[in-house]
């Protein structure tokens, strides 16, 4: 274990093996920082905050404030960070807003410059967020999402695994799985074949759901018509595909060659 002499380390935090605290970091009560964890000079880590292994936590950070939430009266939640994460200089984490509530970040993701996550968050693992990306309370993120920079998202929206958003979006309705959003208004482009290809996925399976792009945007059937086709491709991840669509409350974007219409369950806020 190496502690900077300078940091302020509340001796009612947990403290693992081999981990280093660089200058100025304060760590406070009721913390815990797993095995192996890289915490850089000026970090703040609040209380309620659990890190897990070999985490590296750059300049600057603020890990576990208390949630931009009026609702919030100061009860006992926690921010939840897994193993092997790479957050860097200025990312600021929220703790959650309701008692007994958690924001949960996952595994192996990588937080670039300024990235902020709101209160009650879910994020899976394996997600890139690249400089100021933006998110605002209870949006669920599943794994191997890339988002690019300055990404603003609205509360409560979800985004599906191996999507990619395009930089400065505006996305206040979900992010579809594996395919590629963009612009402002955001609209689905098409699907996010190097993402599937560099992850591995078969031939077969990026057809599969090339197919299933070209019928949910480019049929020009209605949704549920479209989700029947779809159904008949008997693809375990167009399957996930519908079932995501399926549970969406926000509604998604249905771009089509001339026209855009929006699928919604209700008007989204903005």
């Amino acid at each position: 274990m190496s502690i900077h002499p300078t940091a302020v380390i509340s001796p009612r935090a947990e403290i693992g093996a081999g981990v280093s605290v660089g200058p100025y970091a304060v760590i406070e009560d009721a913390v815990v920082i797993g095995d192996g964890c890289e915490i850089a000079s000026h970090v703040v880590i609040k209380q309620f905050t659990t890190l897990g292994r070999g985490n590296r936590v750059f300049e600057h950070a603020v890990l576990g404030g208390t949630p931009q939430d009026v609702k919030f009266k100061d009860e006992k939640s926690r921010l939840v960070i897994g193993d092997d994460n790479l957050i860097r200089e200025g990312v600021t984490l929220h703790r959650a807003s309701g008692e007994g509530e958690a924001t949960i970040i996952g595994s192996r993701n990588f937080l670039m410059i300024g990235v902020h996550i709101a209160h009650n968050c879910l994020i899976g693992d394996d997600n890139i967020f690249a400089n100021e990306v933006a998110l605002a309370g209870h949006i669920t993120v599943e794994d191997h999402v890339f988002l690019s920079n300055n990404v603003g998202c609205h509360q409560f929206v979800r985004m599906g695994r191996y999507a990619m958003v395009g930089g400065k979006s505006k996305i206040v309705q979900d992010v579809l799985p594996f395919f590629i959003t963009d612009g402002n208004p955001p609209r689905v482009r098409g699907l996010n074949s190097v993402g599937l290809r560099r992850a591995g996925f078969s031939t077969e399976t990026r057809r599969s759901l090339k197919q299933a792009y070209q019928i949910l945007f480019r049929s020009q059937l209605a949704l549920e018509d479209a989700l029947g086709e779809m159904a008949r491709l008997d693809d375990v991840n167009v399957q996930h595909l519908i079932g995501f669509i399926r549970d969406s409350h926000r509604g998604f974007s249905r771009a089509r060659r001339s026209e855009r219409t929006i699928i919604d369950d209700e008007s989204p806020a903005v």
